[in-house]
C-alpha cells in the first residue's frame, strides 16, 4: 500500500474560517512539541491518558521520525500556526490502522477535528485501509461525539475507563450526506462577509465620471446600503460624498468586503494589503489578470482566509432589507424579490437582470462570478438554499470546477426550488476524435446533459428560453403530466399551437364527450371543443373565462394554453379577451397565454400569468415545467447499492497491469474478461487461440463439430474489428476455421497476437454500453444502440456514476432505440432485469477504478433469455483517485 501524498489544501471550518490541511513531517517536530506544550493539562490527559510533561516531546518525535509505509500524519494550520493534528499507523492488520486526534485548546467546537478526520480517512482509503480504530477515555465526551457524528459506521466498546472505537472507512451515503451538511453550513458562513457585509470599501473609484470603480461606489451609495461605506484613493479625501483614505491601512475600521477595481498590475498589492489589514472578503472586478498574477492572488486569499468573487466580473448585490447592497456597475438597481442569479458573464448578467425587471420578478441576490477563481455556482446554490428568501435559482455557468459536488448540491436544492441554467459551452469544437465508441459518445453536450438531468436542473439553450421557463415556474403550478388543452379564437393559429406542443414533447389529447358538452354550453354557437378548442371570434370575455376555468379544473388535461388574436368583433363589443386570463379563478393547473400580436417575447400578466408572443416559446416553457414535475415525482433514492466486498481483486488486476505498462493501455481479452467477471457483467462464451490448431480445438470445444463460430483477430490497440476486416462470421467445421485463421494470419502477420473464438450469437437487439472517465466530470456510464453503426446513428444517453435506480431507468428509456427492447416490429423483447444489472455493474466498476479510462461493450446482445457482451475493450491509465466530495477549497 502506498500512502497518498496530495499537496496541501485549504478548507473551511464550521464558522467559515479558512484553514490549511497538509501532511506533517520532520520539519514539524518543534511546532508539534510546542502545540502539545501549550495544551492544558486536562486536554493532554484526554489525549495521552496522562498529563505528564514528556508526552509532548514523544508526540513530536513520532511525527518527525522516518516511518515505513502505514503511517500518516496531517496537521491543520491557521495563518501558519498549528491548531490540530491527526495520525494513523498500522499495527497488526495491514488493512486497519490506529488513529489519534488532538485539537488546540482555543479551537474546540469549530470543526477542526472533524475536518482532519475526513481528510485522514480519505488518505487511508487511498492507501487501501478499510478501518480505523481508536482508544479514548470514556469521559472524553467531545472526541467520542466527533466520531459519532462523523457519518461513518462506528462500533464502540467500553471497558472500565476506556472506550475502543472501530470506524469503517467505506464512504456510504450517510457519510456523504453528513459531509454535505457540514460543507454547506461552513460554506454559507464563509460567504457572510461577501453577501451580508456590515462595511464595504471600494478601491479604485476615480474622481472623474466613467470609471468602473466610481460606478460601483455610486450604486452602493444610491442603493441605500445599510452598512458603512468607505473608499481608498491616494489623493482625494472624499468621493461622491463618501470618506476616502490614502491606503487600506489608513481606513478607520476593518471592512468586511473590499471591492477592487484597480488596474491588473496593482491587484496583487491591494489584495495583500487587504489581507494584512483583516478584510474578510474580496470582489475583484478587474479583468486581464495573467495566470501568474491569478495564482498569487488566490494564494493571498487562502493565506488570509478571504473568500473572493471574480476577477473579471460585474460585481454582486443583495436586496435583503437589512443589507440593500448593490456593488455592481449595472445601469439599474436590481429590484428586491426571490430570484437568485449567478452568472459567469457580466453581459449575460445584465441581460438576465433586465429580463427579470421586465417580467416584474425581483432578485434576492446577484453574483457575477467572472473568472470564478474561488466562489462558484455551487457556493451560491448553498447560499440560496439557506437564505429563507430565494425560491428560484438562475445560473449561467461556462465551466465546472467540481461537477460531481455541483450535482449533489443541485440535486438537493432542486427539490426545494426550480434551478434553471443557460447551457453554455455546448460546442464540440474542443472535442477531439476519440478512440472508442464510448469516448466518441460522451460528447461535451452529452456529459452536461447528464449532469443537469440527474440533478434536476432545467437546462435551456438561450437567455430568452431561460426567462420563458422562469416566468412560468415563478408564477404557475407545475403540470402533473404532458397533456395540454389549447383554446383559441382563431382556428388556424390553434393548429400551429398544437404543432408546437407536439414538437416540444407535449400531447394534445381529444377531450371526452362530457367535457366537450360542458365547454360548448359555455361558448358561442359554432364553437368546436375537440382540442384544440375553437371558441370562434365572437367569444366574449365571460365565455372565454368560463371555458378556461373549466379546463384548468378538469382532470382531462394538465395545462391550458390560450392563444388569442385581436379581432374587430372584440373591439366593437368592448371585450378585452386577455383579461380572461388574468381575472379568472386561481387554477390548480398552469394556464399560459399566447398573443402573436405582442411585441415582447414574454410578459407576466398582472404578475400572475405568463403570456408569450409565440406558441413555440410557450410550448417549450411548458415542456420544461413538465420535465421538472416528473423529476420531482421521482423518489429521491440513494445511489448506494448493497455493498459487495471491497474490490480487492479488480484493483489488484489494475495495479498489476499498470506496473507492467506504466503509460497504460488496452487490456488483453483475458484480463478484460476477468475484470468484467468481477462485476457480474455477462459475456458470451469465448476461447483464446494462439495458432490454427488451437483455434480448431477451441471451436469444437465451444460448439461441437457442426456448430457455427466467430473468429476475431487480436493485437494490442485493435479497436474496430469491422473497419479492419479483422473477423470472420458463420464459420462451420474445422476447414472453415482453418481457412479463416490463415486469412487473418496472411493479412496481419506478426501484428496479430492471437484470435478469439466465440459461438455465433442468437438473434437479439444489438446495444452498446460503456464507461468513460471525463477529465472534469468524472466517470460516466453510456448506453444506446450498438453494432457497427453506433457512431453513425449516435443514439446514446449518458449518466454520471454512481447510478441510482432512476438513473438506470433513464438510461434504458432515453435512446430512440428503446422500443426495440420491448419487442417493436418483431424484435425479441429484452431481459430488462439483466440489462439493469449490467448498467449497475458498469456503474460500480466506474466508481471503484479511477484508472479505468474507457470500457467499450459493443455489441451487447439483448434478448428474452439474457444479456451478453459479444465484444469488450477496456483501457487503463495511471491515475490517482480524487475524492470529489472531500471538503476543500479550489
Amino acid at each position: 500500500m502506498a500512502e497518498s501524498r496530495e499537496a496541501s489544501v485549504y478548507a473551511l471550518l464550521a464558522d467559515g474560517t479558512t484553514v490549511r490541511i497538509r501532511g506533517a513531517g520532520a520539519d514539524d517536530t518543534d511546532a508539534v512539541r510546542s502545540f502539545f506544550e501549550r495544551m492544558s493539562p486536562a486536554n493532554r490527559r484526554l489525549r495521552f491518558f496522562s498529563a505528564g510533561s514528556t508526552s509532548a516531546q514523544q508526540a513530536a518525535d513520532r511525527v518527525g521520525r522516518s516511518h515505513p509505509p502505514g503511517y500518516r500524519a496531517l496537521v491543520a494550520e491557521h495563518e501558519g500556526a498549528l491548531i490540530g493534528l491527526a495520525e494513523y499507523e498500522t499495527v497488526r492488520d495491514p488493512r486497519s490502522a490506529e488513529i489519534s486526534l488532538a485539537v488546540g485548546d482555543d479551537w474546540h467546537h469549530r470543526g477542526v477535528g472533524t475536518l482532519l478526520l475526513e481528510h485522514l480517512a480519505h488518505e487511508a482509503r487511498t492507501a487501501g485501509f478499510t478501518a480505523f480504530f481508536a482508544d479514548a477515555l470514556a469521559d472524553n465526551h467531545e472526541v467520542l461525539k466527533v466520531f459519532a457524528d462523523l457519518g461513518l459506521r462506528v462500533v464502540r466498546h467500553t471497558e472500565g475507563p476506556e472506550a475502543r472505537l472501530t470506524v469503517e472507512l467505506r464512504p456510504r451515503e450517510a457519510y456523504l450526506s453528513a459531509v454535505d451538511a457540514r460543507g454547506s453550513s461552513a460554506d454559507v458562513a464563509s460567504l457572510l462577509p461577501l453577501l451580508r457585509p456590515r462595511s464595504v470599501v471600494v478601491i479604485g473609484a476615480g474622481r472623474t465620471p466613467g470609471s468602473v470603480g466610481r460606478a460601483i461606489l455610486r450604486n452602493i451609495r444610491t442603493g441605500c446600503f445599510t452598512g458603512r461605506v468607505l473608499a481608498v484613493h491616494p489623493k482625494a479625501p472624499a468621493l461622491l460624498g463618501i470618506r476616502a483614505c490614502p491606503t487600506v491601512a489608513d481606513l478607520p475600521v476593518v471592512p468586511d468586503l473590499a471591492v477592487i477595481a484597480v488596474p491588473a498590475s496593482a491587484v496583487v498589492e491591494i489584495a495583500q494589503e487587504c489581507g494584512q489589514f483583516g478584510v474578510r472578503a474580496l470582489c475583484v472586478v478587474t479583468a486581464g489578470l495573467d495566470s501568474a498574477t491569478g495564482s498569487t492572488l488566490m494564494d493571498i486569499c487562502r493565506r488570509h482566509g478571504m473568500r473572493m468573487v471574480g476577477p473579471n466580473c460585474l460585481g454582486l448585490a443583495n436586496t435583503e432589507t437589512a443589507v440593500c447592497l448593490d456593488a455592481t456597475f449595472a445601469a439599474r438597481h436590481p429590484g428586491p424579490g426571490s430570484a437568485g442569479v449567478a452568472v459567469q458573464s457580466g453581459g449575460v448578467g445584465i441581460a438576465l437582470l433586465d429580463g427579470l425587471h421586465r417580467l416584474g420578478i425581483g432578485v434576492s441576490s446577484f453574483v457575477s462570478l467572472g473568472d470564478k477563481y474561488d466562489v462558484s455556482g455551487n457556493d451560491l446554490l448553498q447560499w440560496w438554499e439557506s437564505d429563507d428568501r430565494t425560491d428560484l435559482a438562475l445560473l449561467h455557468l461556462e465551466s465546472f470546477g467540481n461537477p460531481r459536488a455541483f450535482s449533489r448540491t443541485a440535486r438537493r436544492v432542486s427539490r426545494t426550488m426550480p434551478v434553471l441554467t443557460v447551457d453554455a459551452g455546448r460546442s464540440e469544437a474542443g472535442h477531439r476524435a476519440a478512440a472508442s465508441h464510448t469516448a466518441a459518445a460522451a460528447t461535451r453536450t452529452t456529459t452536461r446533459a447528464a449532469l443537469f438531468a440527474q440533478a434536476g436542473v432545467t437546462a435551456t439553450r438561450s437567455i430568452s428560453e431561460l426567462l420563458d421557463a422562469a416566468a412560468l415556474m415563478h408564477s404557475q403550478p407545475l403540470p402533473v403530466g404532458a397533456r395540454v388543452a389549447i383554446v383559441s379564437n382563431a382556428g388556424g393559429a390553434a393548429v400551429l399551437a398544437a404543432d408546437a406542443c407536439e414538437e416540444a414533447g407535449l400531447t394534445v389529447p381529444p377531450l371526452g364527450p362530457d367535457l366537450v358538452g360542458e365547454l360548448l354550453a359555455r361558448l358561442p354557437a359554432g364553437a368546436s371543443a375537440a382540442n384544440p378548442v375553437d371558441t370562434t371570434p365572437t367569444v366574449d370575455e365571460e365565455q372565454l373565462r368560463a371555458c378556461i376555468d373549466r379546463l384548468a379544473q378538469h382532470g382531462a388535461v394538465d395545462a391550458v394554453l390560450v392563444l388569442l388574436v385581436p379581432t374587430a368583433v372584440a373591439t366593437a363589443t368592448g371585450d378585452d379577451l386577455v383579461q380572461a386570463l388574468a381575472h379568472g379563478e386561481k387554477q390548480p393547473r398552469p394556464v399560459v397565454g399566447v398573443l402573436p400580436a405582442q411585441s415582447t417575447r414574454v410578459e407576466l400578466l398582472d404578475g400572475a400569468v405568463p403570456v408569450y408572443g409565440d406558441a413555440q416559446d410557450a410550448a417549450r416553457a411548458l415542456a420544461h415545467a413538465v420535465a421538472r414535475a416528473r423529476w420531482l415525482n421521482r423518489q429521491p433514492e440513494s445511489t448506494e447499492q448493497p455493498a459487495p466486498d471491497e474490490p480487492q481483486e479488480s484493483r489488484a488486476l489494475v495495479t498489476e497491469f499498470l506496473a507492467a505498462n506504466p503509460e497504460g493501455g488496452w487490456l488483453d481479452p483475458g484480463r478484460t474478461a476477468a475484470l468484467l467477471d468481477q462485476y457480474d457483467i455477462p459475456q458470451i462464451r469465448w476461447a483464446w487461440a494462439r495458432d490454427e490448431s488451437e483455434a480448431v480445438a477451441a471451436a469444437e470445444r465451444l460448439v461441437g463439430a457442426g456448430g457455427q463460430v466467430v473468429m476475431k483477430a487480436h493485437w494490442p490497440g485493435l479497436l474496430h474489428k469491422s473497419q479492419e476486416h479483422a473477423l470472420h462470421l458463420d464459420l462451420r467445421g474445422s476447414q472453415q476455421v482453418r481457412a479463416a485463421h490463415r486469412d487473418l494470419t496472411t493479412r496481419f502477420g506478426e501484428l496479430m497476437t492471437g484470435v478469439v473464438i466465440q459461438p455465433l450469437a442468437d438473434r437479439g437487439t444489438e446495444l452498446f454500453a460503456g464507461i468513460v472517465q471525463d477529465g472534469v466530470f468524472g466517470p460516466l456510464v453510456v448506453f444506446g444502440q450498438g453494432g457497427t453503426a453506433t457512431d453513425l446513428l449516435a443514439d446514446h444517453a449518458a449518466r454520471l456514476a454512481p447510478l441510482d435506480e432512476a438513473d438506470v431507468l433513464d438510461l434504458i428509456t432515453a435512446p430512440r432505440c428503446e422500443p426495440l427492447l420491448f419487442g417493436y416490429a418483431g424484435a425479441p423483447k429484452a431481459d430488462l432485469d439483466a440489462l439493469e444489472d449490467l448498467l449497475r455493474g458498469l456503474s460500480r466498476m466506474a466508481c471503484d477504478l479511477p484508472q479505468l479510462a474507457e470500457a467499450d461493450l459493443n455489441p451487447v446482445l439483448a434478448g428474452p433469455h439474457g444479456i451478453h457482451a459479444l465484444d469488450a475493450r477496456i483501457r487503463l491509465v495511471p491515475r490517482e483517485p480524487r475524492d470529489p466530495y472531500l471538503r476543500r477549497l479550489r
